[in-house]
């Protein structure tokens, strides 16, 4: 099962509205699934900041935190993503990676 797949199994625990997880890892220099982008629009996310947004996000993920690099969270609330229409794209990666030669 790919990276991307165990993060969509996972990450559907939030009983998300709309989920998607996109492997960016060809936007940086660290080799395939390192980096990944979620969005995830969510009822649990309503009456909370970003910071304890992520934290449930973390707490869902677990262990599976240990197994890539970096994760760029997008989270709403049904009323949040309706209004937004969409999560910004991301940005190219500027290097810096202790891997870059």
């Amino acid at each position: 099962m790919s990276m991307r797949d165990k993060l969509l199994q996972t990450l559907a625990g939030l009983e998300p509205e709309y989920l998607d997880v996109l492997d960016e890892s060809h936007m940086h220099s660290r080799g395939q699934e390192t980096h990944y982008k979620a969005v995830i629009v969510s009822p649990a996310f309503v009456g909370l900041n970003a910071v304890k947004r992520h934290q449930k996000v973390y707490a869902t993920l677990g262990e599976l935190m240990q197994q890539f690099h970096a994760l760029a969270l997008h989270t709403y609330t049904p009323e949040e993503w309706a209004q937004q229409g969409g999560a910004p794209d991301s940005p190219t990666c500027r290097g810096g990676s202790k891997l870059d030669h």
